[in-house]
């Protein structure tokens, strides 16, 4: 936009706040002041992309579940930060645009708008198209928001040192203020939903996106040279790991220890490898479990799983089968492996699992919370892309991700910049992580944790341009 009409856009969105003013003192209505305030917060933030990117970033750890009704809702402040934030890449591809900056369309960029392409045709043959829709709305102003405005900013070096720093410092705060209000409550499990509630639907909420920003500490630290610094960042990790023990989180301790296996496996070079052998373990591991209906040797005694109020309870029951939540996973998995294979190829529709699946439930595996009152998903992100999206939408997911582990393998292996080497290393943990997580749940749908897997996505495309780039100034330079 040109100055004199950013100008004319502040001055009346000044003089509406003016009037806002007035109309709340004359009408002893200090809610009127509200709207206008927002109009020109929003308009100055979409001024500033940069600032707006940020401010967005700020917000994922600190907003919290609002609903206008049963079947509306939205996450508040973040939501409505997308929203706007995908309306300023709009704004800002179409400027870049007219200066003819053409950029090479990325294979992970590709297999995202192929990916978008199936989730359209799986709206239009959704079993609740309004439910898909709603879906396909926020999947857009995620992408917008988290891969095209990071893409489409200048300066990717200062703009990815910025946001991690942002995501970390607020995440960390929310993190003492949960870690207080958990003491005060004597750290116990049966009472840590209430200490991360407004701001975490759950503990496994807060604990997700808690063990995803422990790989940055980590490379502050490395990339940190100033001893007082270091010594700080240090304590704050150290704070994080009792944080994320309190979680009471078995997924993600254990996303934690896979993620920390990630920087040794990127560095021996064999992230990729491993991933492509877990895939291939998954798989035979499946096949054997449908064979003979091997699963149902798996089926748990109904009178003795229960849920443990004392975690130590609650962790003997995991391994000895009679944990409920794990019981009840078993059951929401063997409900999609039936809905799977009836609508194999265009799914169920996206959101639309809790409409369909207990129809399709094995009664044998039912447990004492089956009744499913939280309308929660199948626990298993892939299996819910299969049951959505079909085949097809597994298969882009697993391209996706595999991509990704292929890209950051390649280019840690492949650069000398200790900078870009450290941000590919701590992309390769964090995906390792989404995996464990999204294995045992379905967090890329939410705010916390989708937000962390799309900015993956777009580092990896910014490291990936950046040494291009590189290659090519070489090539000039050595004609």
């Amino acid at each position: 936009m040109t100055t004199s009409v950013n100008k004319t856009i502040v001055f009346l969105a000044a003089m509406l706040l003016f009037l806002g003013c007035f109309a709340a003192a004359y009408a002893d209505e200090p809610a009127l002041l509200f709207a206008p305030l927002a109009l020109l917060i929003s308009i100055c933030l979409f001024q500033y992309p940069q600032l707006l990117f940020y401010t967005l970033i700020a917000s994922i750890p600190w907003s919290t579940e609002f609903h206008f009704s049963e079947s509306l809702g939205t996450d508040l402040p973040d939501e409505p930060l997308m929203l706007l934030t995908a309306f300023a890449s709009v704004v800002l591809w179409l400027n870049q645009k007219k200066m003819n900056e053409p950029k090479r369309f990325h294979p992970l960029l590709f297999l995202l708008f192929t990916g978008f392409c199936w989730w359209v045709i799986t709206v239009v043959a959704s079993t609740y198209p309004l439910f898909s829709v709603k879906y396909l709305a926020a999947k857009t102003w995620y992408l917008l928001a988290f891969v095209a405005l990071p893409l489409l900013l200048k300066n990717n070096e200062k703009l990815l040192k910025n946001s991690a720093v942002v995501l970390f410092v607020s995440m960390f705060t929310a993190t003492v203020l949960v870690l207080c209000r958990h003491a005060g409550l004597g750290f116990r499990f049966a009472h840590v939903n209430d200490a991360v509630h407004p701001f975490f639907r759950n503990h496994v909420n807060y604990s997700a996106l808690l063990v995803l920003i422990t790989p940055l500490p980590i490379a502050f630290i490395r990339q940190t040279k100033n001893k007082v610094l270091r010594s700080s960042i240090i304590a704050a990790l150290i704070i994080l790991m009792a944080a994320l023990y309190f979680s009471y989180s078995r997924g993600a301790w254990l996303a934690f220890f896979v993620g920390v296996s990630g920087f040794w496996l990127i560095k021996k070079g064999w992230l990729f490898k491993t991933f492509l052998a877990l895939l291939l373990l998954v798989t035979i591991s499946v096949a054997w479990l449908r064979y003979n209906d091997n699963y149902l040797r798996f089926a748990p005694d109904h009178n003795t799983t229960i849920f443990h109020q004392n975690f130590s309870e609650h962790l003997a029951a995991t391994y000895q089968g009679k944990d409920v939540s794990t019981a009840e996973r078993f059951y929401r998995w063997a409900a999609g492996a039936n809905m799977s294979r009836e609508n194999w190829f265009t799914g169920f529709g996206p959101t639309t699992f809790y409409s369909n699946y207990k129809s399709y439930t094995v009664p044998l595996f039912r447990t004492w919370v089956s009744d499913n009152k939280e309308h929660s998903t199948v626990h298993n992100y892939f299996l819910l892309a299969l049951i959505e999206q079909g085949v097809p939408g597994l298969l882009l997911l697993l391209f996706l991700f595999g991509t990704m582990f292929y890209y950051t393998q390649k280019f840690y292996g492949s650069t000398k910049d200790e900078f870009w080497q450290t941000v590919v290393a701590v992309i390769g943990s964090i995906l390792l992580m989404q995996c464990t997580l999204n294995f045992l749940s379905d967090l890329i749908e939410t705010d916390k944790v989708g937000s962390v897997f799309y900015l993956c996505v777009a580092a990896l495309v910014m490291a990936e341009r950046r040494q291009e780039s590189g290659v090519r100034i070489q090539e000039n330079q050595n004609r």
